[in-house]
C-alpha cells in the first residue's frame, strides 16, 4: 500500500517529502551535534532554577517561531514535520543539558555522575514515562528538576502537539483562501 501511495505522488510532492525528511534529519543531527560538542560549563553560582527557566524560555521562543512558520508556509503539514523534528529533540536536549550540568556541579545529584549519553538517556526515559530506574535523582534539587520535566512533558504532549496541528489547520485554511480568491 505504501508503494502505491508513493507512486501516486507526483514528482513535485515527492521532492517536497524528500526535502522535508532531509531537513528533519538535518535539524536533529545539528541539535545532537551541538549537544555533544558544546563544553560543559562549571558555574556553581548559576542556579538550577535559572537554567530551567532559560531552557523553558528558549523552548517557548523556538516553539512560537515554529508555529508562526507553519501558519505562513505553502505546505503547512510538511513544515509541521520539521517543527516536530525541532521542538521535541530541543526539549529533550535542553533537559539532558540541565541534568548533565547538574551532575557535574553536584556528583551526588544522581546515582552516579552522568555523561552526555546517560543524561540524554535519562531524559528520554522520563519523557517516555518508562523510567527504568537505573539512573535516579538522589538530591532534592535533582528531584525537583525531574518533576518540572515530567510536568513539562505533559504540556509538550498535550499542548505543543495541539498548537502545531492548529497552526497546520490555519496554514491550510490560509492557503485555501488564497487559492479561492
Amino acid at each position: 500500500m505504501a508503494a502505491s501511495s508513493a507512486s501516486s505522488l507526483g514528482a513535485f510532492e515527492r521532492s517536497h517529502l524528500v526535502k522535508t525528511g532531509f531537513r528533519a534529519v538535518l535539524t536533529v543531527t545539528l541539535l545532537l551535534t551541538v549537544y555533544y560538542l558544546v563544553p560543559i560549563e562549571h558555574r556553581a553560582h548559576q542556579s538550577v532554577v535559572l537554567r530551567v527557566g532559560v531552557a523553558l524560555a528558549l523552548f517557548v521562543a523556538v516553539l512560537a517561531n515554529e508555529i508562526r512558520l507553519i501558519s505562513g508556509h505553502d505546505q503547512p503539514l510538511l513544515r509541521a514535520t520539521v517543527a516536530m523534528a525541532t521542538v521535541i529533540p530541543l526539549f529533550l536536549l535542553l533537559f539532558a543539558w540541565i541534568y548533565l550540568t547538574l551532575s557535574h556541579w553536584d556528583p551526588t545529584a544522581f546515582g552516579g555522575r552522568l555523561d552526555r549519553t546517560s543524561a540524554l538517556y535519562f531524559t528520554v526515559t522520563i519523557f517516555s514515562t518508562v523510567g527504568f530506574g537505573d539512573i535516579t535523582a538522589k538530591t532534592d534539587t535533582a528531584r525537583l528538576v525531574v518533576t518540572v520535566q515530567m510536568l513539562a512533558d505533559l504540556a509538550v504532549v498535550a499542548v505543543v502537539i495541539r498548537l502545531i496541528f492548529r497552526a497546520v489547520s490555519r496554514g491550510t485554511d490560509r492557503k485555501r483562501e488564497v487559492q479561492d480568491a
